[in-house]
């Protein structure tokens, strides 16, 4: 044991780089999340002791992490509040009036958005935006699918807060002594790769495949929306207006049929006027239906009796079961609908959408069921050995009239910010306080809208960080590097570290290169007599600009499987991005740096 505490004593730098070398080996081979292999590697320095206890502890104190967690809270409201939604809904009729400038819009508004969001919503709210886009402009698809997150990306290099490795290496720079940074500092760098980066795209758009998905039935609706019916009730005050005159219909509720007397009638009915009784047959999301309900306008679903509302009560979801003894049958005729006082306001099934109404869809197997009910009758669906997963629905309406508070919150926070009257993680975490107290978002939801995942990851690498500075091996390293760096032309620095980070985020996670290199990039600038502040923005957009590879980005991710591309794709159009990109980028920080 002795010898072993020695061989430690003497040799910490390199023990502390032999682990780092055994980390990035685990990253590449993708055997464990890069959560998993972050936290391993946290606890293996701890447990050798290169890193004492109160540095250890002492990463849960960085601001970044809790500012990133309080931004996720931000965005989740404006999503519980269904601002998205109705930018997306606007975004669909636009598309529909002028369909090639549509898709310029969508782009330029992703890129805006993603400046000041995080852009994986953003990108998950367009990507049924894009396939509608594609639908009705006949763009392939997959010319369109790889750019929304190549522009979303750019986008969230213009500002602080766009994406978490900014405020990542921002919160480390500030923690190692730098003047903080403000939330448009960074925004001349970051606009100068994104103009370049558009221009490329375009330029390349040649390269782009235009070979449809092999993903079958994907026609930019949710996976997760139901065939429902809206039904006028008789003393309705809607009796007599055009179906195109109300508002409930957008991207997440789809007008697909209206039945009246018997009939069921398709095609354009916006000039249709809506008699007492007609039921609307629409495809909708399950946020959607709950808004509905809790809008009371229309009567939701079918029941084996009118006097049942579907606004009374709770709603549960429920799978039927392959053994269910209505496989087959209609809806209608479904036992449950005629034994207890309940609404089926909704029916979802893998693919695509029952019909040719919510009453006469014929039950299968796997099929879930949103059912509105009291209490007694919902127990008594728990019991029902022929339906399966039987539980509360966790879809939420959305609360629409609290959209306004949401919005002036996250304004606040990046007017306040820019202003320099508050800090971006003050704003933020004063903000989240408002939404949580005004209701825009549930405590419950509020948390479950961080992703914990990201979280973990940053503070498991800043403490492999600070546990690479306390053996030494940071001025192990940079006393590597520093007689071949002072060879070279001051301005290559910044160069060589936007390169270096940018080649580590398309084989590792972005925001672990990001952690890592922090502290290492400040170490070698001080050795070289540098100004820091270049080389840390570099690091910024470095880590986050990545393009070559699927996995170089979590929005490149999404894209990849929803446009099911080839990795080809990427290295075809992501390395002369990632050239361009970096070449402005760093060209810009050397003549204004």
């Amino acid at each position: 044991m002795q010898a072993i505490s020695a061989l430690l004593g003497a040799y910490r730098a390199e023990v502390g780089l032999i682990i780092l070398a055994i980390m990035f080996v685990e990253f590449v081979r993708e055997r464990y999340s890069p959560t998993v292999i972050s936290v391993l590697g946290a606890c293996t320095y701890a447990a050798l002791g290169l890193i004492d206890e109160k540095g250890l502890f002492s990463v849960f104190s960085n601001s970044a992490p809790l500012t990133i967690g309080a931004m996720f809270v931000l965005a989740g409201a404006l999503i519980r509040t269904g601002t998205l939604n109705r930018v997306a809904d606007f975004i669909m009729a636009r598309a529909e009036k002028h369909p090639r400038l549509a898709i310029a819009e969508v782009m330029l508004g992703a890129t805006a958005a993603s400046a000041f969001l995080n852009n994986t919503p953003v990108v998950v709210v367009l990507i049924p935006i894009i396939f509608k886009l594609a639908q009705v402009t006949g763009v392939p698809v997959k010319k369109l699918m790889m750019p929304l997150s190549i522009v979303a990306v750019l986008g969230g290099c213009i500002t602080l807060i766009g994406t978490s490795t900014n405020l990542i290496v921002a919160g480390i720079a500030a923690e190692q002594g730098m003047t903080p940074f403000g939330i448009f500092d960074i925004a001349p760098y970051g606009l100068a790769g994104m103009v370049v980066g558009l221009a490329t795209l375009v330029s390349l758009s040649f390269l782009l495949p235009s070979d449809p998905p092999a993903i079958s039935g994907e026609d930019g609706g949710n996976a997760q929306d139901y065939l429902t019916e809206l039904v006028v009730p008789h003393d309705s005050d809607l009796i007599g207006r055009e179906i195109g005159s109300l508002t409930v219909f957008g991207r997440s509720a789809v007008l697909i049929g209206l039945k009246r007397s018997g009939q069921i009638l398709r095609g354009d009915l916006s000039g249709e006027e809506l008699h007492r009784g007609d039921r609307l047959i629409v495809r909708a999301d399950g946020t959607a239906i709950m808004t509905l309900r809790e809008g009371r306008q229309f009567e939701l679903g079918i029941a084996a009796d009118s006097e049942t509302s579907a606004s009374e009560g709770t709603v549960i979801e429920a799978m039927i079961a392959p053994s269910h003894p209505s496989i087959g049958e209609r809806l209608m005729d479904i036992p449950f609908l005629h034994a207890l006082r309940v609404r089926i306001i909704g029916i979802n099934r893998a693919r695509h959408l029952p019909g040719p109404d919510l009453a006469d869809a014929r039950v299968r197997g796997a099929d879930r069921l949103l059912i509105a009910g009291s209490d007694d009758a919902m127990r008594a669906l728990r019991d029902n050995p022929n339906l399966m997963g039987v539980d509360i629905s966790r879809t939420r309406a959305y609360r629409r009239n609290k959209a306004w508070i949401a919005i002036i919150a996250m304004a606040a926070v990046i007017l306040l910010s820019a202003l320099d009257i508050v800090s971006i993680g003050l704003g933020a975490f004063i903000a989240v306080g408002i939404i949580l107290v005004t209701r825009c978002i549930d405590a419950e939801e509020a948390w479950s809208a961080i992703d914990g995942d990201v979280l973990v990851l940053i503070f498991a690498m800043l403490a492999v960080g600070l546990a690479l500075e306390q053996a030494g091996s940071v001025a192990l390293m940079v006393g590597w590097i520093t007689p071949v760096m002072q060879a070279a032309p001051a301005w290559t620095l910044v160069f060589i570290v936007y390169f270096a980070a940018l080649i580590l985020s398309e084989l590792l996670s972005n925001n672990a290169v990001a952690a890592l290199m922090t502290p290492i990039t400040i170490a070698l600038a001080d050795q070289l007599g540098a100004d820091p502040r270049p080389l840390v923005i570099a690091l910024m957009i470095g880590a986050s600009a990545c393009f070559a590879t699927p996995i170089g980005y979590q929005t490149n991710a999404l894209v990849y499987a929803a446009g099911d591309y080839r990795f080809a794709d990427f290295v075809r159009i992501g390395v002369p991005l990632n050239l361009t990109v970096g070449l402005a980028v760093c060209s810009m920080l050397v003549l204004l740096g």
